[in-house]
């Protein structure tokens, strides 16, 4: 019966080295296993994936990389939200209306305050009644105290970072901390059993690499599951528009106050992403190529920017909207961008890319046979993960009421919308999102998320009648959060003056 210990891994950026350092970590006290990693030297990695999820901490943990690393090495900033900016009509809600899809839990009290915002909010916005991190976001604090232990915080948060530079820290801390094997060179075909399963990898410098499992992290290109194994691609450009991204990095000219959030200002034809690193900022403007040209999109952007963005590198970079029909097949699975791709709306490209990790170091097979039963089960669950994705991403479009172009309009057309979005817009018409309209671990976003989305988009939920105790009580509980959101705001360092004294002390180790 053959044993598994050969994990190759194809492709290096986030996707490639963060799977490389969870195979390893997983693998250490095995010293008869190896991990091993082929780099392209020639296939630059895709690199526009700066922001991330709360998620990311625990994973970075498991592997034991320090937190401090990430500020002192690729120029991280912490992030605390995503702000929406004119998601809504600009005639009804105002120029630069806005809102924060907050990483703080929203249930202060255990209690879901929905039902208390709907029928007592009048105008305040949903994200401030429930949470203390909108307003230290909007007062540019950090979420944190420099005397907090790694990983820790007064607030949930993730990262703004160098996706070229933090690529770098995580190949350089799987090589040296836990022995991956690091090889520059292109695969150029690949030798199977007769079962199906990939036995070798041939490489353009003539070496020929022995496997018993594959990890597919080889981006759009999809290298080994899409081009060798003929893996179909399964399009969602009949739900999601976006397809096509320039993007551009904007050195700063002086002195800013670094917001602790992704902002995602919307267009007439997509939106724009803009995130503060600590040495300049990474701006991209996505749009639906079917409705506006590159020219028309190159104009949107440097009216954004305030400048011609050509003193500086735009990429241009096409985006296809959709996933693989399986990502698990014979002995490789795809990981990353190899696996599909939704649009870069709410960091979904570094978050699957790390949910899938997680799941394959969880299941590992010990032998060739348990291969196909564990494969069934990693296809169902990244395809379940994929859908509500996709559903949670197709929110912020079809509850939007703008009106200013053919793009709004069609997004909140009914044949765009998938049936299980449908069903839950149906439901929460009459009452909040709750714990149990999400039925599995494997949604990826929860109950807070589309609570945060939901009502700073203003849906148009309707009102539970509240008895004079209820609303008593839960007035006092909203209370209590503007009172330690005034507390916190005091307390807690501007977001700058944080990361300075990381720079120069580093973070408390646990």
């Amino acid at each position: 019966m053959k044993e598994i210990k050969k994990y190759v891994v194809v492709g290096g950026g986030t996707a490639g080295w963060l799977s490389a350092n969870l195979l390893a970590a997983q693998l250490k006290d095995m010293p008869t296993h190896s991990v091993t990693l082929i780099e392209s030297p020639t296939i630059p990695i895709i690199g526009v994936g700066e922001g991330t999820v709360p998620s990311i901490r625990k994973t970075l943990q498991k592997i034991g990389l320090p937190e401090t690393t990430l500020f002192q090495e690729c120029d991280a900033t912490f992030k605390q939200s995503i702000k929406f900016v004119n998601w809504l009509d600009k005639h009804r809600h105002g120029q630069n209306n806005a809102y924060h899809h907050l990483f703080d839990y929203p249930f202060p009290f255990g209690e879901n305050l929905a039902d208390y915002w709907l029928a007592e909010g009048k105008g305040e916005h949903f994200a401030d009644m429930v949470s203390f991190q909108g307003m230290c976001c909007d007062e540019h604090k950090a979420p944190k105290l420099i005397t907090h232990p790694e990983y820790q915080g007064v607030s949930d948060y993730a990262y703004h970072f160098d996706a070229h530079k933090f690529a770098g820290v995580l190949a350089k801390h799987a090589k040296e901390t836990f022995g991956v094997e690091h090889i520059r060179a292109n695969v150029t075909n690949l030798k199977q059993s007769v079962c199906g399963n990939i036995e070798q990898l041939v490489l353009d410098n003539g070496a020929v690499v022995d496997l018993d499992m594959v990890i597919d992290c080889s981006g759009f290109s999809s290298y080994i599951l899409g081009q060798q194994l003929a893996v179909p691609f399964i399009s969602k450009s009949d739900q999601l528009f976006i397809n096509r991204a320039l993007t551009v990095q904007v050195p700063y000219t002086s002195e800013v106050s670094l917001p602790p959030y992704t902002i995602s200002t919307a267009h007439q034809y997509g939106w724009i992403w803009d995130i503060g690193l600590t040495t300049r900022r990474g701006v991209g403007l996505v749009y639906d190529d079917s409705l506006i040209n590159k020219e028309i999109a190159y104009a949107k952007l440097a009216r954004y920017l305030g400048c011609d963005p050509e003193q500086y590198t735009v990429r241009d970079i096409p985006m296809p909207v959709g996933v693989r029909e399986k990502v698990w097949v014979n002995n490789c699975v795809a990981i990353g961008l190899s696996q599909g791709f939704v649009e870069p709306l709410e960091a979904t490209a570094i978050l699957l890319a790390d949910f899938s990790a997680n799941l394959l170091c969880n299941k590992l097979p010990r032998f060739a046979d348990e291969l196909p039963a564990i494969a069934t089960q990693f296809n169902e669950r990244v395809a379940h993960a994929w859908l509500r994705v996709l559903d949670f991403v197709k929110l912020h479009y079809c509850i939007s009421d703008r009106q200013d172009s053919e793009f709004w309009r069609k997004n909140r057309s009914a044949d765009s919308i998938p049936d299980s979005l449908k069903q839950r817009l149906e439901l929460w018409r009459y009452a909040p999102p709750g714990g149990d309209d999400f039925m599995t671990k494997f949604e990826v976003f929860d109950v807070e998320n589309y609570l945060y989305v939901l009502y700073g988009m203003k849906y148009g939920t309707r009102s539970k009648a509240l008895s004079e105790a209820e609303i008593m009580r839960l007035s006092q509980q909203v209370a209590q959060v503007r009172e330690v959101a005034l507390q916190q705001c005091q307390s807690l360092p501007s977001h700058n003056q944080l990361l300075a004294l990381i720079q120069r002390h580093g973070m408390h180790k646990v």
